[in-house]
């Protein structure tokens, strides 16, 4: 996939970009993979009374190949892709589009036959800020810290002997200093802190290879914990320390665990290819941490796309029916509402206020009421051309 990077006027006030210091995050920034708190959820908590008819193009700028997202921090957006043989990380003006710098490292990269057609040469990982740096993870596993103000590259690890079965798409988690992704490949993973000044390994958990969605953190049980999809299962691990606390066995079709684990109170929500949608809570007994189940809904699911909670409702997109958009309680997993069929192949979910927005594959941007009872869009903006 040929990536550009449009800027629009609608986008740019729902955003909220501002002029800070580049080396600080303000809270309207979204300097991750899902925002702020990785969560789906913009800073914004007003949205415009009336949404335009349509979006009004700034800039456009062709970065090159890839499915990774930009990130924002102040008036800077950085943009992570290929361009043969190199991975490229730029920062780009956010007002004008012009390229403030740009850092490459060789990066060659075949594809695993099964995955060319669809997946391309990546990469698919989203760069993460914290502190005045950005973390990436390459297509073929190569991870690389960069000064956020220069481009200058500060650490990188060579990419791993053994690869995931569809390569990289985990985006790195960077917490209290430590940058945490699951490295290595099919089989043979560590789920790895690197210290975010060194690179540095300061803790890992290799008990299972790695997955494609990528990590949160959450205190459940008073305890902070790394939470995230493994090759075969959920696992969390000590934030501190790496140490296995609990595993929850979840093997999906095609071995593509790639949802984002979703935090509702104390409450983990998950799902997968195939997978009905679930919540449990994760509870220490006796010494032991067990996961307890508190409901399943078996009439949806989530694949490659992760929704988002707005009060006490999960929104999002499930492939079935050829794609179709859902609402349930999240309290008790009742289905509140379910969307016709045949809305996209694929969709991209945030929140914004009483609102949601969905950015479908075919380029269109959704942006939707939040009600508990019906699919309510407000507008549709066509926000880029397709392109191969």
């Amino acid at each position: 996939m040929r990536i550009n990077y449009v800027a629009c006027i609608g986008f740019m006030a729902l955003v909220g970009l501002v002029s800070v210091d580049a080396r600080q995050p303000s809270t309207m920034d979204w300097p991750q993979w899902r925002g702020q708190n990785r969560d789906g959820a913009a800073a914004a908590t007003a949205v415009p009374r009336k949404w335009p008819e349509r979006l009004t193009a700034r800039w456009t700028v062709e970065v090159g190949l890839g499915y990774s997202a930009p990130i924002i921090v102040g008036n800077t957006v950085y943009a992570f892709s290929r361009q043969e043989p190199n991975e490229v990380l730029r920062a780009l003006d956010a007002a004008t589009g012009k390229t403030r710098w740009e850092s490459s490292y060789a990066a060659p990269f075949k594809p695993n036959p099964a995955a060319t057609k669809r997946h391309g040469t990546g990469p698919k990982s989203t760069p993460a800020f914290a502190d005045g740096k950005l973390f990436t993870l390459g297509m073929s596993g190569i991870v690389t810290a960069f000064d956020a103000a220069s481009g200058r590259q500060i650490w990188q690890k060579a990419a791993p002997p053994v690869e995931p079965l569809y390569h990289t798409a985990m985006s790195p988690l960077v917490d209290r200093g430590l940058v945490i992704l699951h490295v290595g490949g099919h089989d043979d993973g560590a789920l790895t802190a690197f210290d975010a000044s060194t690179g540095d390994v300061r803790w890992s958990w290799n008990g299972d290879g790695p997955g494609y969605g990528s990590p949160i953190v959450a205190e459940l049980g008073g305890v902070r914990q790394v939470i995230t999809f493994t090759q075969a299962n959920l696992v969390g691990v000590s934030a501190a320390t790496g140490e296995l606390l609990w595993r929850r066995p979840f093997a999906v079709q095609s071995t593509r665990n790639a949802v984002t684990p979703i935090v509702h109170g104390q409450t983990l929500i998950v799902s997968g290819l195939g997978k009905s949608i679930t919540a449990f809570a994760v509870e220490q007994q006796a010494g032991a941490w067990t996961p307890q189940d508190k409901w399943e809904n078996t009439e949806t699911t989530m694949d490659m796309s992760t929704g988002v909670v707005i009060g006490d409702v999960l929104y999002g997109f499930s492939p079935r029916n050829s794609g179709q958009f859902f609402a349930i309680d999240a309290v008790t997993g009742k289905t509140l509402w379910l969307s016709e069929g045949r809305q996209a192949e694929n969709a991209a979910v945030v929140r914004a206020g009483d609102h949601w927005l969905a950015l479908e594959d075919d380029a269109e941007l959704v942006v939707v009421r939040a009600n508990t009872s019906a699919f309510e869009p407000i507008r549709r903006y066509a926000v880029a051309e397709s392109a191969t």
